[in-house]
């Protein structure tokens, strides 16, 4: 199967994560926080990942974050994703707080990123959804 035919894997919405795909169409990102503990996370849950609390409620994100780790994938898991490679995989913390998964685009060569570098959102459109991406801020 090639990279054009493989079906590309998109996320499943639900009445929890809707809030966070609506922000990213309408140009940010949000995240939830607690409302008993002040903490803050992603990706959506019910209860504070915390404290356990189900008070919580959604935030949006400035855009700054940092640069935690990451990985540079030379072998496509996905055949969705072989004409990607090679391609970057961060894990972010967003200057609110909350960490995500996501990818670093604008980089240009991996060798240049480092552990705490600034970084800036960039909300990319892929197969009609809005996702969160980084760059070098």
């Amino acid at each position: 199967m090639s990279a054009e035919t493989a079906e590309f894997p998109l996320p499943r919405r639900d009445a929890l994560n809707t809030p966070y795909w609506q922000s990213l169409e309408e140009g940010h990102l949000s995240f939830q926080r607690c409302g008993e503990c002040g903490k803050a996370w992603l990706p959506p849950r019910r209860e504070c990942p915390h404290c356990l609390s189900p008070e919580w409620r959604w935030e949006r994100a400035g855009g700054q974050a940092r640069l935690v780790s990451w990985v540079v994938y030379h072998i496509a898991y996905h055949a969705a994703f072989k004409d990607r490679l090679p391609y970057t995989v961060a894990v972010v913390e967003l200057a609110e707080g909350p960490r995500l998964i996501s990818n670093i685009v604008g980089a240009g060569d991996p060798e240049v990123l480092r552990i705490d570098q600034d970084l800036r959102l960039a909300i990319e459109h892929e197969h009609g959804v809005a996702v969160p991406r980084f760059r070098p801020a």
